[in-house]
């Protein structure tokens, strides 16, 4: 049985040598608690999504996650630039990101699609000049071939 666990990792923008590597301590955590490699790798997937938007894009953030028997709860707050079109963000392929960082390989305008894919509950508000929240939500019970998305909105 999985108990009550919750964890914090601190995010530093432009910050490409750790990138990535708080999720890789989320998926450690998913896998000591002997969850399904399936819900790991959604999990793993839309927090590195998540991590890597955060550091193209932000001056800083934190991601919070909270698991429980049902849920696993990822909600990543930065200090950025703000969405401002929050459904044409989430369209596939839809980027802001500078050239400097598609010669790096990313920016390809897949990251909120593919949080929006991996996960069975999706919330981004944000406010233009002052941040984006995004949090996810995982469901540990049932089935949830389909993703089921809450509200996108802005601020």
């Amino acid at each position: 049985m999985i108990s009550n666990t919750e964890g914090t990792f601190f995010l530093t923008g432009k910050d490409f040598v750790n990138a990535g590597k708080a999720s890789s301590r989320l998926k450690k955590v998913l896998e000591n608690l002997g969850l399904p490699p399936g819900i790991i790798r959604r999990a793993s997937i839309a927090a590195f999504e998540a991590e890597m938007n955060t550091s193209i894009y932000a001056v800083a953030g934190i991601m919070h996650y909270y698991i429980t028997p049902e849920t696993i709860r990822v909600e990543i707050k930065d200090m950025g630039p703000g969405i401002e079109d929050i459904a044409l963000a989430l369209t596939e392929g839809y980027s802001t990101a500078p050239d400097y960082i598609r010669e790096m390989g990313f920016g390809s305008g897949m990251g909120l699609p593919n949080i929006k894919k991996n996960t069975d509950s999706l919330t981004i508000t944000s406010a233009v000049g002052e941040g984006t929240t995004l949090d996810f939500v995982i469901n540990l019970t049932g089935t949830s071939e389909g993703a089921e998305h809450d509200t996108e909105r802005n601020c």
